[in-house]
């Protein structure tokens, strides 16, 4: 019973990356843990292959749309990979347990509300189709391409090591340092999430043990709210969602951080 729950929750997981392009290891990192059982680290390294696998499947949809910035994108993975992989390599350290990272985690979702809440606050309503970039002058290529490295090397640290995928932090640096609108954002922040998840998976690969079963159910599970919600993103705002869902995150971090 408790199974079929949180196949159920899983669910939601790929709903929240196919209307707001994250969200999805914030929601999959405490089913594992608290609903199934598995410990942190368990949780984490298999949250990254859920994960990984129902990105893939919602940049389909994003992609046909025409809402993936390939340019951008190539310039955010590699570091972006690089660092999910060291991330995933520093909880092997002896002095990382499972209560340091699910407190890093539960950190993590606390900032991840406050920028969800604060972002659907400032959003007007029908500013999907155009940037919401700084009205100052944009930089330079070059100290662009600088800052994407150095923000996709550290979103890529954050994946590896408490198994966020950082859509909320790579959605509005794709917005306001890459310029491009807030619907390609979501596009291709998908496309890195899942690069970043694949390669955080492959740090933890031989750390910890994989119920492959659970994985593959979940993934089919999340994978159905993706599609879902990719679709559904094209009908609905997503200023009064973000903001339910940074209320959301909130109220679970909270809970994370009290019960470790």
């Amino acid at each position: 019973m408790r199974y079929t729950f949180a196949l159920l929750l899983a669910i939601l997981v790929g709903l929240s990356l196919g209307l707001i392009g994250g969200g999805g290891s914030i929601l999959a990192v405490p089913i594992l843990k608290y609903v199934v059982g598995v410990t942190a680290k368990e949780a984490i390294a298999m949250s990254l292959f859920i994960v990984g696998i129902v990105s893939v499947v919602g940049v389909i949809p994003h992609w046909q749309q025409g809402n993936v910035n390939l340019p951008v994108a190539i310039t955010f993975i590699p570091p972006a990979m690089v660092g999910a992989f060291l991330g995933a390599k520093l909880s092997k350290l002896p002095f990382i347990t499972d209560t340091i990272q699910m407190v890093c985690f539960g950190i993590v979702m606390a900032l991840a509300s406050f920028f969800m809440i604060k972002k659907s606050n400032s959003q007007k309503p029908d500013n999907a189709d155009t940037p919401t970039a700084s009205p100052d002058k944009p930089p330079p290529l070059a100290t662009k391409i600088i800052l994407t490295i150095f923000q996709g090397l550290g979103v890529g640290i954050l994946t590896g090591f408490v198994g966020v995928g950082g859509g909320f932090l790579i959605i509005p640096s794709l917005v306001l340092i890459g310029g491009i609108p807030m619907k390609e954002a979501v596009g291709t922040s998908l496309l890195i999430i899942a690069t970043n998840a694949f390669s955080g998976f492959l740090g933890y690969w031989n750390q910890v043990a994989l119920n492959w079963t659970i994985m593959i159910s979940f993934s089919l599970a999340a994978s159905g709210g993706i599609v879902f919600g990719a679709n559904l993103a094209k009908k609905i705002q997503a200023k009064s969602l973000q903001k339910a869902f940074g209320y959301f995150v909130l109220a679970v971090a909270v809970f994370v951080l009290i019960a470790r």
